[in-house]
């Protein structure tokens, strides 16, 4: 796959199937502009038929935080003024979340300083979140005269969280500390800046050397059944992942095949 024509975002191919992916707009707090909507849309989608890279860890450059939200400035050109062109706008910018979720590869954000707006929603949609003492997160979307809930954050945060707490930050947009994500399980580790990326790799490597396919059935199970009508289809999409598994070790010539 080619990387290499993007404009706002920097990948970098560490070892063993590992890219390290960077939101690359410092100077704007790593905002969402139109070509960053483009470069994220564009990655996804290649991404999901990528079967070398096998674990995708997202942070934000510079050091002002991860993602400060959508690029407000272009939030105000003429063809937005309009309710078919503004919904165009929006409809491509949740997507992002819901491909965030289809890639077979799962995603480490690393989170230092804001995750706020858009950025909070890419925190939420990836499946593991590391983040530094001075992480903060904020739904933001109410404090801009928009609804509270925006870009996946009413169906990812109360599944992290519970309902109770989802309710409080949705309606108000204030921001979440480290020590409040690390109480909620927003955030799996909470380290020095100068530890996370080290950290992330320590954990992407631990993914890296489990059988990819059964991550990639591991991920599916989750999001699939984070949806399920219950109990019966979630044990249902086990037992086809656990079939296949076995079926694949089989043909791997593996002496035993679920051990």
């Amino acid at each position: 796959m080619d990387y290499s024509n993007y404009s706002t975002l920097k990948i970098e191919m560490l070892d063993t199937g590992i890219m390290l992916l960077t939101l690359n707009r410092p100077d704007k707090l790593n905002a969402v502009n139109r070509a960053m909507l483009d470069d994220l849309a564009d990655l996804w989608a290649k991404l999901r038929h990528d079967f070398d890279t096998r674990v995708v860890i997202l942070q934000g450059a510079g050091e002002k935080g991860f993602c400060g939200g959508v690029d407000v400035k272009e939030g105000m050109s003429e063809d937005l003024m309009h309710a078919p062109g503004f919904y165009e706008y929006q409809t491509r910018l949740a997507e992002l979340q819901l491909d965030m979720r289809k890639i077979p590869q799962p995603i480490i954000a690393l989170i230092h300083g804001a995750a706020a707006g858009a950025g909070f929603s890419f925190a939420i949609a990836s499946d593991i979140r590391i983040i530094t003492p001075d992480a903060r997160f904020s739904a933001f979307y109410i404090n801009v005269g928009l609804g509270g809930a925006d870009m996946g954050s009413s169906y990812f945060l109360p599944r992290h969280i519970g309902t109770g707490r989802a309710y409080e930050f949705l309606l108000t947009g204030r921001f979440m500390k480290a020590e409040e994500a690390m109480q909620l399980g927003l955030a799996s580790r909470c380290v020095p800046r100068d530890k996370l990326l080290e950290t992330a790799l320590e954990l992407a490597a631990d993914i890296v050397n489990k059988e990819p396919l059964a991550i990639r059935c591991t991920k599916e199970a989750i999001n699939q059944n984070l949806d399920c009508a219950g109990l019966e289809s979630a044990l249902n999409m086990e037992n086809r992942n656990q079939l296949l598994m076995v079926m694949h070790n089989i043909h791997k010539g593996k002496e035993r095949p679920f051990a």
